[in-house]
Formats: structure tokens, sequence, C-alpha cells
């Protein structure tokens, strides 16, 4: 097991060479600092925090700054745990970064869902309209709340309400490519959240050991001329030193 804490940017798709489309969504990650390790010694159970997105001093508080400085870092904007990791492979402090995913990987990716609002049973929980003539007395309503006998609503019963900005996690995604120059992760399929908010990077809890071919992805940089390549070579070329 082992996670990392990203940034939703937004989706998009990706081709492979033999024209197949493949949407992704966009992961920034930045640098993942460990700031605690709890053992089953101590804590009871084996995990590691994760803390990311450097804030400044002055909007953080004393306990947080002190959480923080045993790591040897700054303070942070978000702090995770990522259970049942092998916590001898962890250090305190040490940096991690999006390289420790490759390509072909399952994962599971959790976030908090877009919030909705209060919202009707129509919209919240997809039931029917009644008809809509002007007679009707019943078009968007909640319609029967339960049954004569119990004399009281069951628990349970789907109700207008508060929708969305909860907790979920989204399951058995693939990553589709690793960019380690600029950060950034692309998963296979759509995650959780709006953009720019956080997601938790898994290892699959049901597929963990399940690792897919590495996608053949059409590249878009444009070709080096004879020129450049000549002038790239001669730049990494070792110069002899000749003997006066």
């Amino acid at each position: 097991m082992k996670g990392i804490l990203g940034k939703k940017v937004g989706m998009t798709q990706v081709f492979t060479k033999n024209g197949k489309l493949i949407p992704v969504t966009v992961i920034e990650v930045e640098p993942n600092v460990v700031t605690q390790i709890k053992t089953v010694a101590n804590d009871g159970y084996d995990a590691i925090q994760l803390a990311t997105e450097t804030i400044r001093e002055k909007i953080s508080n004393k306990p947080a700054i002190g959480h923080t400085k045993k790591a040897g870092t700054e303070p942070k904007r978000f702090l995770r745990e990522i259970r049942g990791v092998n916590v001898e492979d962890y250090t305190l402090g040490q940096v991690i970064g999006v390289d420790i995913f490759e390509e072909g990987e399952m994962v599971d990716v959790s976030g908090t869902s877009k919030g909705k609002g209060f919202q009707g049973v129509i919209k919240r929980h997809n039931q029917s309209r009644g008809p809509m003539g002007h007679g009707s007395q019943y078009h968007r309503g909640v319609g029967s709340l339960g049954t004569m006998l119990p004399m009281h609503v069951l628990k349970g019963k789907k109700m207008p309400g508060q929708m969305g900005n909860v907790a979920r996690t989204v399951q058995n995604l693939e990553i589709i490519s690793v960019d380690t120059e600029n950060s950034v992760i692309l998963v296979k399929g759509n995650v959780p959240g709006p953009k720019k908010s956080l997601v938790v990077i898994r290892t699959a809890v049901k597929k963990p050991n399940v690792k897919k071919e590495k996608a053949d992805l059409v590249s878009y940089e444009e070709p080096k001329t004879e020129a450049e390549v000549e002038t790239n070579t001669e730049a990494t070329t070792p110069v002899e030193e000749t003997a006066e």
C-alpha cells in the first residue's frame, strides 16, 4: 500500500498510437512530506502522515508549526494519513513525488464531491415527477411518505435535503501517465470533487497487484531538426584535452 496527496486540475483526453481515445483526469502533485510515522507499538496501527501545499506561518498556528518543524518542513495546508503502508520504508521528513507510482498501476482516488445545496427528490434521488396538467395537484413533490400501518415515516425514506459535499472514493482507476517533469499524474476516468480540490491517491484495495500494459500514447512534441540534434550531440560529447 502506498499513497500521495494531489490537487485535481481538470479533465482532458489523450490518444494512443492505434487511435484509441482515453478520457483522463489531470492531478497535480506538489512534493509530499512525511510529517509523522505511526506504528502498532505506539499508536495501534501502521500509517504515515503526508502533508502538502506550503502556507505562511502567519495563517497557521503554533501547534501546527511545531508539528511540521519536527519533520524539518514549513507549515502545510493539508495533512492526511495513509494506512497499511510499510513504515520501515519511510523516514520522518522524507519527500515523496509522483515517481512513487508507475503507468498501468491500479489506484483508488478519494475526494469530496461537489456540493449541490438543498435539492428535491427528483434531482437528489432521480425520482420521477407527476403529471404536469393543471388539475394534477402533484408535480415535483415527494409523494407518499409511507403506508398507513406504521403511521409514521419509515427510517431511511428518500427525502429532499443536502446533496453532495460528502467524501467519496472511486476504485480501480488506471494510471495512464506519470509526468515527473511537471509533477502530474493522468488517471483514467473521472474522480470526485471540483477543480483545485484535494484528492488522495492510494493503491487499489481490490486490485493491489494488478498492473496493466503501459499505454502507447501519441506525443505532440515538435520533431527536432538535424541542426538541433547535432547541437545537442556536441553539447553532450566531452571534449578531449590535448597534450601540450
